[in-house]
Parts: structure tokens; sequence; C-alpha cells
């Protein structure tokens, strides 16, 4: 075996430096996002004495673990109707079943409080009366799918309480759904893993990896250093770094100036989920329409398009707040990761190689379980 104290030397690090943070790794873990948070401290619980190095190439978490709406759902009525038309009525139930023990997991691991965790509902708005009674002929098939979960209908209906403009008179409501402050859980995370001792390099870059005899050999735009075992959590910017059925798929999102006196209580679905919003510090936070140009958001490139961003004002001045002033103050876009299954990929690709990716805009709800399953593969 190589000596793990042979690094190439790219910047001016001293003895120290290369000392503490690139020699005898145990774990190397690229994404400090919810799945790599979760990962590092699965391991950390299972070895605590192991060198567990997360890397991460932004700044803060840079693909979708904090630009993310703040969901805590797992998926509306519409939207699980549209799964089964792709998926088995055992595999929907799976992927339900996955996302609401993830978010349990979430909330016991951090505890309701750290991450504002709020239980007020989600509320799918029908644009027109027959894709409502669609949905509501499905609704207790649903339920009967998903009552061994919740032991209690999932799926309910609610006026328009909140008068909403230009969609069908009643609500479907989730009765189960609830939010948090995603900006919250990962600082929360991030100092639960350094806590036990996790060490995280921000700004750099895992470029490409060789797998040795007993080790791996990383290339990073900041040094090349060695480690035992390697653990890949970059969902959707994965696909640079392993051959597995996913591509990114970015989501356009904007929050406005606060409004006084906004009513609006719960997270909120449109058009099968791919336009959400939910209030926030008396804001309206507002993403989605990627549906309007899949091709163009098949791109791990941060960024807006007017066809996207017109819709969602007129959506906003229309729909969500008629009548109403509002002044858009900041506009972002997050990176996540999709394929043609809804269920996230973990598994082992090498003798020391791991990955946990593809979680398909649920990484709320299953990252913390996908970050536990990654180090669970890795330990065995």
């Amino acid at each position: 075996m190589r000596s793990k104290q042979t690094i190439k030397i790219i910047m001016n690090y001293s003895y120290w430096e290369l000392k503490e943070w690139f020699t005898n790794i145990d774990f190397t873990i690229v994404g400090s996002g919810i799945v790599g948070l979760n990962c590092a401290l699965a391991l950390k619980k299972k070895y605590p004495k192991a060198n567990v190095l997360i890397l991460e190439k932004g700044m803060l978490p840079q693909g979708a673990s904090t630009k993310n709406a703040g969901f805590a759902c797992f998926g509306s009525l519409s939207e699980l109707i549209d799964d089964l038309k792709t998926h088995t009525e055992q595999e929907v139930f799976n992927l339900v079943d996955k996302r609401w023990k993830g978010l349990q997991l979430l909330r016991q691991n951090l505890g309701d409080q750290n991450i504002d965790f709020q239980q007020n509902k989600g509320f799918e708005l029908c644009e027109n009366e027959p894709f409502f009674e669609e949905c509501i002929s499905k609704k207790a098939q649903i339920n009967q799918l998903l009552k061994s979960i919740f032991n209690a209908d999932v799926f309910s209906e609610t006026t328009n309480v909140f008068g909403f403009q230009n969609i069908y008179k009643t609500y479907i409501t989730n009765n189960f759904e609830g939010q948090i402050d995603t900006g919250k859980m990962v600082a929360q995370l991030l100092l639960k893993v350094q806590s036990l001792g996790v060490k995280i390099l921000n700004n750099i870059e895992l470029q490409s990896y060789q797998e040795k005899v007993g080790e791996i050999e990383l290339k990073t735009n900041r040094s090349d250093f060695y480690t035992n075992k390697l653990c890949i959590a970059t969902n959707g910017f994965a696909s640079q770094l392993v051959q597995q059925n996913l591509q990114p798929a970015r989501a356009q999102v904007f929050i406005t100036k606060p409004i006084k006196n906004l009513k609006i209580k719960g997270t909120f679905h449109l058009d099968k989920g791919y336009y959400y919003f939910r209030n926030i510090d008396h804001r309206i936070l507002f993403g989605g329409g990627r549906n309007l140009d899949f091709k163009t958001e098949e791109t791990a490139e941060f960024g807006q398009t007017t066809i996207i961003q017109n819709e969602l004002e007129r959506i906003l001045k229309e729909t969500i707040l008629p009548n109403i002033n509002f002044e858009i103050e900041h506009r972002w876009s997050g990176i996540m990761g999709v394929g043609n299954q809804k269920k996230a990929i973990v598994k082992q690709l090498s003798n020391n190689v791991f990955c946990g990716v593809r979680l398909g805009g649920m990484g709320v709800a299953i990252g913390s379980l996908v970050g536990e399953e990654l180090a669970e593969l890795v330990i065995n």
C-alpha cells in the first residue's frame, strides 16, 4: 500500500496542515448537504475515533439542502396519483413510508425547535373542477394505501379559506405535511458533526478519483491526497463523478419583501407539485416551473430564465396575492438530482467507493435516511 503520507502539494500548505487535514483519512465524504452530514454523523457514532473528512466545493452546501423551500412533505395527492402510472402500489407505498420515516428521523436527530418544524398541513390547489374531480376520485384509494403508515386519512378537502383566485373552490388537504427552516437544519447538522470531530473543508472540489490497493487517490482543485473509503453525496452534481441513472434538475425560487397582514399558513402545491409556495417571515417564498422547459432546466448551472420567472410572477399576482401589492426581494436556484425512478440510489460502486444520490426533490424528507443507509453500506 502507498504511504498515506504521500500528498501532491498544489497549494502552500504547512506540515501541520497536511498532517491534520490530509493525512490518515479513514472516510472522505463529498458533499456537505443533508446526506453527507448524516452519513458523517452515522460513521462517527459507529467509529468515534475514525478520521472523517467532508469535502464541499462551495462556501456553503451547493446543491439543494439550503436552497429548497423547506417543505416537510412526502407527495401531494396528484403527485402520488401520477407516480402510480410509473410505479406499482407497493413502490409508491415504499416511497411515502421512507419519506415519512426520514422526516421523523430528521426531527428526532435535531429537535423540532432547532429546525422550526411546524405541521401546518399542506394544500394542493387545483386549476379547474375536472382536475379536482380526477384527484378526488382516487382519494379513497390513496388514503387506504397509506393507512398503515399514518393510521388516519392523509388527504381531505378544505374550502378556499385563503382567498386564492383562478383556482377551484376546494383545496385537497394533506393533514400530515409540515415545514422547516432549511438554513437552521443544515446549521444544526454542521454543529452536530463538528462536535463529534468531523472535519469539513469548504471551497474544495473533487475532480476525479482512482482506486488503488486498499486506498483511493483523490484529485481536487486544492491538493491530491488519499483516503481509505470514499462516499459520494453530491446528488444533482453526482453525474460528474459516478455513472448512474440520474440528471441534474434546476429549481428556480424567489421570495418577496415582507407583506403586511399576510394570512397564508401552510405549504401549497400547484400543477402536480411543479409549483410550490409558503409564508416564511411574512413573505411569500415561491418556486418551481421547470415543467415549462424541462430541457433547459436539466442543468447543474445556477441561474434564472425569463420564461419561468415571468410565469412565477404571473401566478403570484393573479392567483396567490390578487389585489395585494408585493415586491420581489431575492431570487436563487438549487440543483436537484432526478431520474426515471423516484427511488434514491444508495449503492456500492467498487470495493471502497459508495454513493447516496438522486433524491428526486425529496431531500428534506429522505436525506437523513439516505445518509444513514450510505454509512451502513460503508460499515458493512
